[in-house]
């Protein structure tokens, strides 16, 4: 097996203590189906091009330049040595600015993963001590990084042996909750519901675990395009479910039955005034 490629090598700074690291991707799209375009006429692929908007011919490699738009078509060109000549620290350094406490983790901001681990024997030692003294203080490290010509957010934490650097979503990537729940009305509910609810809840906890993991849409992805290599009818679409509650103390009660729990007795039709 080939050992995954670093994406960014350079320092983990804590203090005035910094050790070689490497970042490594933490997730693979290798597994997933990938699509080619084809040209319905002949069945061929096709490549996509960039057309100049006002000539409409084709824009070669080499005559292809980023601009950052000032106004209505008008262009500031920037360069890719223009990029390159930017000296930020974050380029080469991991240093880290603050610890946070991983109970004040908000995972809406948690993007995407990597592995972070000791590029070589000599930052064994001081890469442990870091990684052990946060996993003692349960505490994650705020840093930055230049990741693919980009500025990085990012957090670090102890993970196993190694630690796990995580990409965060800025501020204004979020929509805020605010927007969102501000028409949600306050609902009255029968606290023997609630109580039913919890039992059915305790009936299927159980421990995180990823193996278990499925991507149905993957699967019938795959189930449609052997169909189709066969020449068989594709599969029939999962049937949309219907809204059933009309009586929600009856579809609790039922639901915790099927997972081989009994519910409370009803107090004295509290439940049908509710469902009422």
């Amino acid at each position: 097996m080939v050992a995954p490629r670093a994406v960014w090598k350079g320092f983990l700074k804590v203090g005035s203590v910094a050790c070689s690291v490497k970042i490594i991707g933490a997730t693979s799209e290798s597994s997933k189906i990938h699509f080619k375009i084809l040209n319905r006429a002949d069945g061929l692929p096709v490549k996509s091009a960039y057309i100049d908007e006002e000539t409409g011919e084709t824009v070669e490699f080499e005559n292809q330049v980023k601009g950052f738009e000032l106004d209505k078509d008008d262009f500031i060109q920037v360069e890719p040595d223009e990029i390159k000549k930017l000296k930020l620290t974050s380029q080469h350094t991991l240093e880290v600015g603050e610890f946070v406490s991983l109970d004040d983790v908000d995972t809406r901001y948690l993007e995407k993963p990597y592995y972070l681990i000791p590029s070589d024997g000599v930052a064994a030692e001081p890469f442990e001590v870091i990684r052990k003294a946060m996993e003692k203080k349960k505490v994650a490290a705020r840093s930055c990084v230049v990741l693919y010509q980009r500025g990085r957010e990012v957090l670090i934490q102890p993970f196993e042996k190694g630690m796990l650097l995580t990409e965060l979503r800025t501020p204004n990537e979020m929509t805020s909750e605010g927007s969102v729940f501000k028409d949600i009305k306050k609902t009255d509910y029968d606290p023997e519901l609630l109580e039913i609810a919890g039992m059915l809840i305790d009936k299927k906890v159980t421990k995180f675990d990823p193996s278990k993991f499925e991507d149905t849409y993957e699967d019938a992805l795959i189930a449609m395009i052997d169909a189709k290599r066969k020449g068989k009818a594709p599969p029939k679409p999962a049937p949309k479910p219907k809204e059933n509650v009309v009586n929600l103390a009856e579809i609790l009660r039922k639901s915790l039955a099927h997972e081989g729990g009994g519910a409370p007795k009803s107090k004295a039709g509290s439940s049908k005034r509710k469902s009422a």
